[in-house]
């Protein structure tokens, strides 16, 4: 098979050659933009799942569906070790800067820009390294408390107010949200409730682990009632043949019965691993009907591959503690798993895994699906932590 025509494409938010099982999706996110460019409410949403199932890949499209509807759309992944306010800064600008280089130059416009520049004298008070270039004067007494969970709302009021006078709709896309700090979490949610209440034209739409709904439900009660939460999970059998066949069809291939039943049970759906799974059988397949035998072949080739890169950048980012509280899960099967049992099997009480534990859930590795239970946020990682390393039982800091 020639490797320049493989068609399927393996890696972080890269979009698959078919992007089978999220049509749903997509249509309630078309049909919640098109609403909010009519002057109709439209509920912001977020989608909730696991690495690995395509989060990104569907908030870009989600961001095409913004830009086909004429709207500011603003694409922005969360990290760890930033802001949200810093993050948000330079995307706000541009936009504010937009609307004020165009034909009229509205009042609300002018003053969404004053009321930035007075949000980031306040942010630089907080990161005195951060420099944001803005020539207006501050609006006072507006978005210049210092405090985030006043000052966001303040912000997004006036440049819901900029849109609206300018007839335009602003459409925020995050992903990794659960990234975000409890404050920061609490101002989004307390920032859109007060443009929904005033009926301005700014919607959110996001992505992040299980984790970030309890997460919201901690920050507002009332977060629940102001976004929806549709989930992003595995494809089944059906998505999965279909993000094989066409794919492999257009290039002139095709998966025996067999093949795709096999690779439905390596994967068990998961779309990264479908991609990594389809580049890998199509490079060692001799001809173009690619057969269970050649599945079979790529085994080794495909778990080396997610190895290496999928699981690896996890796993390094892990402390010896943590790392072995995982292996501990793994040790016990497929999840969810107890807490009591994971100290069970560790031999140690379950109130001094407390501290490794919120550590797993703040990194993104470990959601609680119920109380009580914890589960891995990366697909099929309790099998990479028995190829990694061997079980112990708990041991205590030198």
């Amino acid at each position: 098979m020639d490797e320049l025509k493989n068609p399927f494409a393996p890696g972080a938010g890269v979009p698959p050659p078919e992007l089978s099982g999220r049509d749903k999706f997509l249509r309630h996110a078309e049909i919640t933009i098109h609403r909010a460019t009519e002057g109709r409410f439209g509920k912001s949403f977020i989608a909730i799942g696991l690495r690995g199932v395509g989060k990104t890949v569907v908030l870009n499209r989600v961001r095409r569906i913004a830009d086909n509807y004429k709207c500011k759309s603003l694409m922005i992944e969360m990290h760890e070790d930033k802001s949200l306010a810093i993050i948000l800064i330079p995307h706000i600008r541009k936009i504010l800067l937009e609307f004020n280089s165009q034909n009229f130059i509205t009042n609300a416009a002018r003053k969404a820009l004053r009321v930035l520049k007075s949000f980031i004298n306040t942010v630089r008070i907080k990161y005195e390294d951060i420099e944001f270039s803005l020539d207006v004067d501050p609006q006072l007494g507006v978005a210049d408390n210092n405090d985030i969970e006043i000052d966001l709302p303040d912000l997004f009021v006036a440049i819901g107010e900029a849109a609206k006078e300018c007839n335009e709709t602003i459409v925020i896309i995050l992903d990794e949200i659960q990234y975000l700090a409890e404050k920061e979490l609490s101002a989004i949610v307390m920032a859109l409730h007060r443009t929904a209440q005033e009926e301005l034209p700014i919607l959110l739409v996001g992505a992040g682990l299980p984790l970030l709904v309890g997460k919201l439900g901690k920050s507002k009660s009332y977060a629940e009632r102001l976004f929806s939460f549709p989930s992003i999970d595995a494809l089944d059998k059906t998505e999965t043949i279909k993000a094989l066949n066409i794919p492999a069809e257009k290039g002139g291939a095709c998966f025996t019965g067999e093949a795709l039943n096999e690779i439905y049970n390596l994967t068990r759906g998961y779309p990264y691993f479908i991609q990594e799974w389809g580049y890998v059988c199509w490079n060692i397949a001799s001809n173009s009907t690619i057969e269970k035998e050649d599945v079979k072949k790529s085994i080794p080739v495909v778990i080396n591959n997610l190895d290496e890169s999928f699981f690896r950048v996890r796993f390094d980012r892990l402390t010896k503690r943590e790392k072995q509280y995982l292996r501990a899960m793994a040790e016990l099967g497929e999840g969810p798993y107890r807490s009591g049992d994971i100290a069970e099997i560790l031999e140690v009480q379950s109130q001094k895994l407390g501290p490794c534990r919120s550590s797993l859930i703040a990194k993104g590795m470990i959601f609680s699906p119920s109380y009580g239970d914890m589960s891995f946020t990366v697909p099929l990682f309790d099998q990479y932590m028995k190829r990694t390393m061997s079980f112990s039982l708990w041991q205590e800091p030198d």
